[in-house]
């Protein structure tokens, strides 16, 4: 009987840390562009009207349904003898980096007095090359988390160390950009808002893709590949008949709406109370216990499997979402009320974000066993391109979203210099929906994931019989492949 490849450990401690190191460089660039922070930079500070980023935004969001899994089956037909993933691990970085500056260097280029159309021309082009270079660099990293060992418990590992290094290192750029922004603000600095944006831009750009480039030099591809070269058809083929596939697929999309939280967050905190800065004392407490969380996910996962632990995020956000809502209805500009609260929010979904950092991931190396096990070839690529696309889809359904609701919650910016603009609120209830919008929208709108998990049963018995005749395929696969996968 072949031997259980969950007994055996394929990955050092060198390449586990060096794939985290790569992710939390991957993460400091991406933070500042992901989040609210790219509108509020296009918005407020490069003057182009929410309306047109909210169009940018969506129309990107609808190509990615296309580009991402057509870049995923160009990867998966990549045979080199670097791998098929590592070669893009080792080129992306440098453009990526460039992109990521050029992203936020607008105002620079374009000058003080740009007209609204070059701005919006501008914002296009530059964000369409980072999406392009980005998707390149993604999907071949978390495609080697699959590729990286055949062991279940092995990929946990490497998942869960890049995912905790990241939470160590690639929030960083966001700590320091919302400090810089209230140091800007407050004149303590002589920088305007811009100029902040781009130095965070530049330290991305360099720094986090310097140590992204990471992945492509310090790991391994040990899953023996099939042979064949699947097709563009094929990819989509593949991606289509993977049922478990499709529905995590379904419900990230439905929990896009729910990611309209995440983007108000930044405007609560720089229109509303007008301290950037806060998010870092209310989510500290989160981070700490972040950290711990990470060292109880083998456990947490003895009891529950990555199902339940699914729905039971959705009823504890849906919840505590409500009662933070209601608290803090009358008292949301009241420090002493709101710091508190929103930090007893923040600890605990702490613990759930961090558990599902690792579960996205870890489910859709899953379905590529699946497949493999079901048709007998791996789609890495094109599989994987599915949380690209899922992550920056649902990116761009709540940023635009978020966007198109700025002028109807009546919350506007009028540029009064090349270099300051003021905050316009047409109604005295505007703070009141920023708020709401915060904190009990995405409360309510989460449970909309959960519907297509209802049909997931990639679990239990039928999981444990993929992996344990993937196990013995493989043993008989390695034996005719040279270098197959050495324990290290």
């Amino acid at each position: 009987m072949a031997q259980n490849n969950g007994d055996i450990r394929y990955v050092g401690v060198k390449e586990t840390v060096a794939y985290g190191i790569a992710n939390a460089g991957q993460c400091f660039g991406y933070n500042i562009i992901a989040g609210s922070y790219l509108s509020l930079f296009f918005v407020k500070v490069f003057g182009v009207p929410p309306e047109a980023v909210a169009a940018m935004m969506l129309f990107l969001g609808l190509w990615d349904t296309i580009n991402d899994p057509l870049m995923g089956t160009i990867i998966d037909k990549t045979r080199t003898r670097y791998g098929k993933l590592r070669p893009y691990l080792l080129i992306v970085p440098i453009p990526l980096g460039l992109a990521t500056i050029a992203l936020f260097a607008g105002p620079q280029i374009l000058g003080e007095n740009a007209e609204t159309i070059s701005k919006i021309i501008y914002m296009f082009i530059t964000y369409f090359i980072w999406e392009l270079f980005y998707t390149l660099g993604d999907v071949p990293f978390w495609g080697m988390s699959a590729a990286i060992s055949p062991s279940p418990s092995d990929r946990t590992r490497v998942i869960s160390s890049a995912r905790f290094v990241s939470g160590l290192i690639g929030g960083l750029s966001t700590t320091i950009l919302v400090v810089l922004m209230d140091l800007s603000n407050n004149g303590t600095i002589p920088l305007s808002l811009s100029q902040v944006f781009l130095l965070m831009a530049i330290i991305s750009g360099t720094l986090g893709m310097g140590l992204f480039s990471l992945a492509g030099f310090c790991t391994k591809e040990r899953v023996v590949q099939t042979i064949k070269e699947p097709s563009v058809l094929d990819g989509f083929k593949a991606l289509i008949k993977n049922k478990p596939l499709l529905l995590i697929v379904i419900g990230n999309v439905l929990g896009a709406v729910a990611g309209i939280g995440n983007f108000f967050q930044a405007y609560y905190y720089s229109e509303v109370v007008q301290m950037n800065s806060l998010t870092i004392i209310i989510s500290l407490p989160g981070t700490i216990l972040g950290f711990v969380t990470y060292l109880l996910i083998p456990k947490i996962k003895q009891k529950f499997d990555n199902r339940q632990i699914i729905f039971l995020n959705g009823f504890v956000r849906l919840v505590m979402g409500a009662l933070v809502f209601v608290v803090g209805l009358k008292f949301f500009t009241n420090l002493w009320v709101v710091v508190p609260l929103l930090m007893v929010q923040n600890l605990l979904f702490s613990f759930f974000n961090t558990i599902n950092m690792v579960i996205p991931t870890e489910m859709i190396g899953d379905t590529i066993d699946y497949m493999e096990w079901k048709t007998g070839e791996r789609n890495e690529g094109v599989s994987f391109s599915v949380l690209t696309f899922v992550g920056k889809l649902t990116g761009s359904i709540s940023g635009s979203i978020g966007n198109l609701l700025l002028p109807i919650i009546g919350l506007s910016f009028v540029e009064i210099s090349a270099t300051e603009t003021i905050t316009v609120k047409a109604y005295s209830y505007t703070d009141t929906l920023i708020w709401g919008m915060f904190t009990l929208a995405p409360a309510i709108l989460g449970l909309l994931p959960l519907i297509p998990y209802i049909w997931y049963d990639l679990t239990g018995d039928k999981l444990k019989k993929v992996r344990e005749e993937m196990a013995e395929r493989r043993a008989k696969l390695s034996a005719q492949v040279s270098g197959g996968g050495e324990n290290e």
